[in-house]
């Protein structure tokens, strides 16, 4: 029978309870059985009991075995995918202290991603995939992937929320349904300074340099509201996106399990190799496609005009001062 299993960390909190019964319903992994290992710190993995039982008495038609812990390393054993959506947030107070500075949260979470990226390393499958969800997430990724010293697994940070609010963006501007736009790249860091690529997409088969030439609107709408998305979302309800976030977990680990349409492109951030001049040894959001054989590999024949090119720098500059920032953590 073919199985797949999968780690899911922080899965008590709210992300976690939208995308973990999709993750068993047939869609995300086809006619794949889905083994689930739901990860929490001690304080509060007991109350996975009761996700645990509304996910058996759902019946879903794809749920394998399932288990709860708050032993990573158990968890990792044999798994093809793991989705780490745990972190600790701005704002929150640890250790007694009220943590409110990205250097600080670089730290802490940095930490984390050390013995979860060496978890991994050991115990997970050798072509596993990870997604990290958890903020800040690209460097939390570079982080657990120097751990992991595994360069057979891949390791990404997920943009494709991103992704999905520029689509919704360029749609209504556009007036075309969102599945009427296909290449929809995110380039740099899953931060404000992210630069959702507009003049790359194709909307009813133009090319989107040739559709929007209203650079007022890009610079004063279309590139703040992306980009403050998330901020934005906080304001108005009072918690961080869950079900969009969920949702934009699970389009990551499809377009991972499905081959790429031809022509076609999915955003994530994975290490840079110098691929359009990019600093090589940082996670940055790049165009994707999985081939044929499911492997996972950069699209390289995006062509950047001189705007593009200053936005992204803007980004890679700041992943670059991130890195600088966990040097300690990435010599160990």
């Amino acid at each position: 029978m073919n199985r797949v299993k999968v780690v899911v960390t922080g899965a008590a909190g709210q992300i976690s309870y939208s995308l973990i019964p999709r993750l068993v319903d047939g869609h995300t992994f086809g006619d794949k059985i889905v083994d689930l290992e739901l990860v929490e710190i001690p304080q509060v993995v007991d109350k996975l009991e009761g996700l645990v039982m509304e996910l058996e008495d759902s019946n879903f038609p794809k749920m394998g075995n399932i288990n709860y812990t708050s032993n990573f390393e158990e968890a990792a054993k044999d798994a093809d995918w793991f989705l780490l959506v745990g972190s600790i947030p701005r704002g929150i107070v640890f250790n007694g202290k009220k943590i409110e500075e990205r250097a600080d949260l670089l730290q802490i979470n940095g930490g984390i991603f050390v013995g979860q990226g060496q978890a991994i390393g050991r115990f997970g499958k050798s072509d596993a995939k990870i997604l990290v969800v958890g903020n800040p997430a690209n460097t939390n990724a570079l982080i657990g992937r120097h751990a992991a010293s595994n360069d057979s697994q891949l390791w990404m940070a997920m943009t494709m929320l991103d992704s999905s609010r520029a689509r919704s963006v360029l749609s209504k501007k556009l007036h075309i349904g969102i599945s009427d736009i296909s290449k929809m790249i995110i380039w740099g860091n899953h931060s404000p300074t992210m630069y959702p690529d507009f003049e790359n997409i194709v909307a009813n088969g133009s090319p989107g340099k040739d559709l929007i030439d209203d650079m007022d609107w890009v610079n004063n709408k279309f590139l703040p509201v992306v980009q403050q998305r998330g901020k934005a979302v906080i304001d108005s309800r009072g918690a961080s996106s869950a079900t969009s976030a969920a949702k934009a977990a699970l389009d990551t680990v499809v377009a991972c399990e499905n081959p790429t349409a031809s022509g076609d492109c999915f955003s994530a951030a994975v290490i840079s190799d110098g691929s359009y001049d990019l600093p090589e040894g940082i996670i940055c959001g790049m165009p994707l496609m999985t081939t044929p054989e499911g492997k996972v590999e950069i699209v390289r024949d995006i062509v950047l005009s001189d705007f593009a090119k200053g936005k992204i720098k803007i980004s890679t500059d700041e992943l670059i001062d991130e890195r600088a920032a966990v040097e300690d953590l990435l010599s160990k």
